[in-house]
């Protein structure tokens, strides 16, 4: 939006220019040249990070604590709502649990209003989530989906009936709202893109277990619980590494299964790549995702990914020649496909090498120029 010399302001709540920033801080690093654009608001978003280390947690519990999630969102909404300004702003564009004010503000001041959903609603996450805690109660504490309130699921209904364009990344977050009860507005599907790929990827090992990656939180929502089942399988015949942080309380099978695999609970991001370039084969079975972003940057360490279609998998990848779709719940599936790539090594290195090549395809400027598309309000006649 920048660049194309249409973005007017940015609120957040942190953000930091230049190149000195390291660790958690990068994630919120941002050009010197988007200076000028940024509004900040840290005050409460400072709070939280400083009251989740020293373990303060009435302060950040869910939704109600002062300096929770819900709570940072929801002071930066109205904060952005009484900026509004009609003879500077045309339209805005405003993420899921951080819209509501705005567009109640920007409705009232005739200002187009966008509203981008980054993971499938809600309706269709709270049913596919119970009949997942019900298959599987010894799980279900790692689901964190299934515990907001009745007036925060209001909030994102009247969020939505609010919107007059809506932005999501991929064919399943927009097949979810098929299950929304009202009349909603224009739905576009802008997938995201993938980082450059590595210009040549090592040879696949000819022998030796295939080596198996997961990425992401410890969530049965992530299907995890599937992907050791798949794992414990193969026998010698797969090793298993998983990157990512517990969730929700103690689970005694999570506990269990982590101590039979390799574990790393955090990694920053350049790290995780290189992992990625050592591995074989990226398994992502998750119940319920908007996007997923380790697919495509997995794609681009050439990494082959097995993955199901509530993930961003129909759309970035060819069945059978990047990767492969299972259905969600399924560890057999996984199964027969890890025992097909660890006894085809020839077909495990072409899949490889057309992991890299699809990467290629999956450019950020194209999702760039998509997104000022619908910014830039063209089409919203359709």
């Amino acid at each position: 939006m920048a660049k194309t010399g249409i973005l007017g302001e940015f609120h957040t709540t942190l953000a930091f220019f230049g190149p000195a920033w390291k660790g958690e801080w990068r994630r919120r690093v941002y050009p010197e040249s988007f200076k000028k654009f940024t509004r900040r608001h840290p005050l409460r978003e400072v709070i939280r990070l400083a009251t989740q280390r020293l373990g303060l947690k009435h302060i950040v519990r869910h939704e109600h604590g002062w300096a929770s999630v819900d709570s940072v969102y929801r002071s930066l909404d109205r904060k952005v709502a009484r900026s509004l300004d009609p003879k500077k702003t045309s339209a805005v564009y405003c993420y899921e649990d951080g819209a509501l004010e705005t567009f109640r503000v920007a409705e009232q001041l005739g200002i187009r209003r966008i509203y981008d959903l980054p993971i499938g609603y809600w309706r269709a996450a709270r049913r596919i989530l119970l009949e997942e805690a019900e298959r599987s109660p010894e799980w279900a504490c790692t689901i964190q989906g299934l515990c907001d309130s009745d007036e925060k699921l209001e909030r994102k209904d009247e969020e939505l009936r609010l919107a007059e364009r809506i932005v999501v990344a991929s064919s399943f977050t927009a097949r979810t709202l098929a299950e929304c009860p009202f009349r909603l507005a224009p739905v576009s599907v802008v997938p995201y893109g993938a980082d450059a790929p590595v210009a040549e990827r090592s040879r696949v090992r000819r022998d030796g277990p295939l080596r198996v990656l997961f990425v992401g939180s410890l969530s049965q929502r992530k299907g995890i619980a599937e992907v050791f089942e798949a794992v414990d399988s193969m026998g010698r015949h797969a090793a298993l590494t998983v990157i990512g942080r517990k969730t929700g309380g103690d689970c005694k099978p999570l506990d269990e299964a982590l101590s039979r695999c390799r574990w790393i609970p955090s990694l920053p991001r350049e790290r995780i790549l290189e992992e990625m370039r050592g591995h074989d084969v990226l398994v992502f079975p998750s119940l319920f995702e908007g996007f997923g972003l380790v697919v495509t940057e997995a794609l681009s360490q050439g990494l082959p990914v097995i993955t199901t279609h509530r993930t961003c998998g129909p759309d970035v990848l060819n069945e059978g020649i990047e990767g492969f779709l299972v259905p969600p719940s399924n560890p057999h599936a996984i199964v027969e496909k890890l025992d097909l790539l660890h006894c085809d090594r020839e077909r495990l290195a072409a899949m490889s090498e057309a992991a890299r090549k699809k990467a290629e395809k999956l450019n950020w400027e194209d999702y760039r120029q998509k997104i000022v598309e619908v910014v830039s309000m063209q089409g919203w006649q359709e």
